[in-house]
């Protein structure tokens, strides 16, 4: 099974990034430990990210089209972009959320999620192993 694992802006740039809030691999090794986590589990993970909401809503628009299931960090657009929350509530699979970080734990405006309410779930504050945690749960989702 396909699973489409989005990721939003700065996240292609976590190098430069604070690593004691974001860790310190760099994206490239990020996509690879979600793939080499995907074959675990018996899936096939699609990863992709991008700095452009237009690029991310037209992923989400073909994972609807396509009925694939997603799992997505939103990043900066978690918190305020109403246009990527609609296109989310169009998925027909399942969505789970995902940050590397937990939102609930930094800056007042990041206790806001406008993805969380089309979601099945959310898994952050676990660095790289959010995304692993997301995969096991997607494939227990799935076979239900």
């Amino acid at each position: 099974m396909k699973i489409l694992v989005l990721n939003g802006p700065n996240l292609g740039r976590l190098d430069l990034r604070d690593s004691s809030i974001y860790g310190s691999m760099r994206f490239p090794q990020l996509q690879e430990f979600i793939e080499n986590s995907a074959q675990e589990f018996g899936l096939s993970a699609d990863v992709r990210q991008s700095d452009s909401e237009a690029q991310i809503i037209s992923w989400l628009h073909e994972a609807a089209d396509s009925h694939t299931p997603v799992i997505f960090n939103p990043a900066a657009f978690t918190h305020y972009s109403y246009a990527i929350g609609d296109a989310t509530a169009m998925l027909k699979a399942p969505l789970i959320e995902v940050h590397l970080s937990n939102p609930l734990a930094r800056e007042e405006f990041r206790h806001t999620s406008v993805i969380s309410g089309h979601a099945v779930g959310t898994i952050a504050g676990f660095g790289p192993d959010s995304y692993r945690l997301a995969l096991e749960a997607m494939r227990t989702l799935l076979r239900a």
